[in-house]
């Protein structure tokens, strides 16, 4: 019997959770960082905040006790918003199960350190961190469909191969299949930096450019999140698969994607402040992200173009329409 703690219940938390109850051989517990929604939660069996119409599987235990969760649990996924990572990774740090493997299922950069989030984890452990196999978890993975069992694939990635292997028969189900990988660095820009790509991507359908423009922007999106991958260290082929172009392709076309719904929006002339109130308390992750992309693209001399001007519209620098206007003026160059 396996424990797994996930700590985080927003609707990926709660989805993820949901998933791994479901096998037998899993005990698995939900944390909620506030007490009175994790009473809800035990209450209500359902996540009627994040992910409405989901019942919780009988064998899905919920808390609001950090301790509670992780006492014994072979693995902890970190599955909330990326800034609130670290935070989390202190909380747990003297409750951890020794050879505990830890999961980032987060996709961003934090801001103040442009840290990746298993190096965020790894900065938060100190000297523990060495006693503990720390792996991301990304992929294309829309939460209502994994909770709904509909099949998925995403990818783990761990640097040492036992590790990986020791989490993909963890972590898998009969309807969420892990790949295995060892490029931790491109698995995690991948997923972060998709975000950034699909509210640009969001932008040309609220601006009704129209099909052409939509390939056009997605095509150069990879072009540009492989770059800045490269350049940290990543690998080109897993910008190939699932966390690459696969969670892009999702993202920026996916009518469930937040962040692309935000680029919807900002296209068609709304406020991002009047955006980010109508997402009620869920997360875009690419809002926050695109600043911290463009400034590690600054810090390893990648050039992003379609992030410079995501960050501009986000700002209010610029109207989504002129933000266009301004990457067809660029000059010409070899594709």
């Amino acid at each position: 019997m396996s424990r797994i703690a996930v700590l985080g219940a927003g609707a990926w938390g709660t989805a993820l959770a949901i998933c791994l109850s479901r096998r037998w051989d899993h005990a698995v517990m939900l944390w909620s960082h506030r007490p009175e929604h994790a009473a809800r939660l035990a209450e209500a069996r359902e996540n009627a905040r994040y992910l409405a119409g989901y019942a919780f599987p009988e064998a899905l235990g919920v808390t609001g006790s950090l301790e509670e969760a992780v006492r014994g649990a072979d693995a902890v996924l970190f599955v909330m918003p990326s800034q609130h990572v670290r935070a989390a990774a202190e909380a747990v740090r003297p409750l951890l199960a020794p050879g505990a493997l830890l999961v980032s299922a987060a996709k961003g950069i934090e801001e103040n350190t442009l840290l990746r989030m298993s190096q965020v984890l790894a900065a938060a452990l100190g000297a523990d961190a060495a006693r503990h196999p720390i792996g991301v978890l990304s992929g294309p993975s829309f939460a209502q469909e994994v909770a709904a069992g509909a099949p998925a694939a995403v990818t783990v990635a761990f640097a040492e191969a036992a590790d990986g292997e020791r989490a993909q028969a963890m972590l898998s189900t009969d309807t969420l299949r892990l790949y295995r990988s060892s490029d931790v660095v491109g698995v995690e820009l991948g997923g972060a930096l998709k975000n950034v790509i699909a509210i640009a991507a969001g932008a040309v359908v609220g601006l009704e450019l129209g099909h052409n423009s939509g390939a056009a922007l997605i095509t150069r999106g990879i072009a540009e999140l492989t770059r800045l991958c490269l350049a940290c260290g990543g690998r080109r082929e897993t910008l190939a698969g699932l966390a690459g172009v696969g969670d892009l392709i999702l993202t920026c076309t996916g009518a469930l994607s937040r962040n692309r719904f935000v680029g919807v929006e900002l296209g068609r002339g709304r406020s991002l402040a009047e955006i980010v109130a109508s997402l009620d308390g869920k997360v875009a992750e690419g809002v926050r992200t695109t600043d911290a992309a463009l400034r590690l693209a600054e810090r390893v001399g990648v050039d992003m173009p379609i992030a410079t001007q995501v960050r501009a519209v986000l700002r209010g620098e610029c109207s989504a329409g002129e933000a266009v206007r301004l990457l067809m003026a660029r000059p010409g160059r070899e594709e």
